[in-house]
């Protein structure tokens, strides 16, 4: 559906993690009174119903994607079937019921617990400010495959990671500064440089609001379902600690991240 200028400048200013529940709504509501453009009054009448029921929009947890079902252009892996047991796993822990039991009928949106999950590490989707973060990861590794000494894998690697002297046989990866991106195995046309290791980071702890903070990343690359193991940790640290309706990224202090990175990070 079409939008105003002005409409759509109204739009910009609505929260982020809203934006596409309120787009949505909008549309339908104006197509409902049977308009075909979308004007500033749509958006006040609908944001103003909105505010009043936000209650019975919150489902207790989000959970994000870059974009969704269509996939990532850059994707390092595929997530779909992780997405799917994320929201399996959410729905049986019913945070909704415990955030009722500990808040009230009167809930927000910035009371549920978010997470997020980004294919690749342009990470569209905010990782690094949601409560858990997950990025898809590939780990490159060299082969006994002859370098051919075109440099396209030097070229290609948007953070510098890859050397290639003149008189070396292979080039040289820095994989302490590998994002894990996975292009220099795409680009190399030998062989020489291929996948060691999928999976996904997991980054815990992120929040935007008064007091911002980055999320900190746990050692090594997880599986699908070490990635559910962490989540139904961090699940179950919230609902034993949280008082009044405090975000994870909130009461999950330094020492408790340590002890998760103690429990779960691991050198690949």
């Amino acid at each position: 559906m079409e939008w105003s200028q002005e409409a759509d400048d109204a739009l910009k200013k609505v929260p982020f993690f809203v934006r596409k529940k309120v787009r949505s709504r909008v549309e339908k509501e104006a197509a409902g009174a049977g308009r075909k453009v979308v004007s500033l009054a749509d958006v006040k009448r609908t944001r103003a119903r909105f505010l009043e029921k936000m209650s019975e929009e919150v489902k207790g947890y989000q959970v994000d994607t870059c974009f969704g079902g269509g996939g990532c252009p850059n994707r390092v892996l595929k997530s779909e079937s992780l997405l799917e047991k994320i929201e399996r796993l959410f729905k049986k822990a019913d945070i909704l019921a415990y955030l009722k039991k500990n808040i009230g009928n009167d809930l927000k949106f910035h009371h549920e617990f978010r997470v997020t999950l980004a294919e690749c590490p342009n990470a569209c989707s905010q990782p690094q400010i949601k409560d858990i973060g997950i990025i898809g990861a590939a780990t490159p590794a060299l082969t006994d495959a002859e370098c051919s000494h075109c440099r396209d894998c030097v070229d290609v690697c948007p953070d510098n990671c890859i050397t290639l002297q003149e008189m070396a046989d292979k080039p040289e990866i820095d994989l302490a500064a590998c994002m894990h991106c996975r292009k220099c195995m795409a680009a190399c046309p030998t062989g020489t440089i291929a996948e060691k290791q999928t999976g996904f980071r997991i980054l815990l702890g992120g929040k935007l609001g008064r007091h911002p903070q980055l999320a900190r990343e746990l050692p090594g690359i997880f599986s699908e379902d070490e990635v559910l193991d962490v989540i139904e940790y961090c699940v179950s640290f919230y609902k034993k600690n949280s008082r009044q309706g405090q975000r994870f990224a909130q009461i999950f202090k330094p020492a408790d991240f340590e002890h998760a990175a103690a429990r779960f990070g691991k050198n690949n």
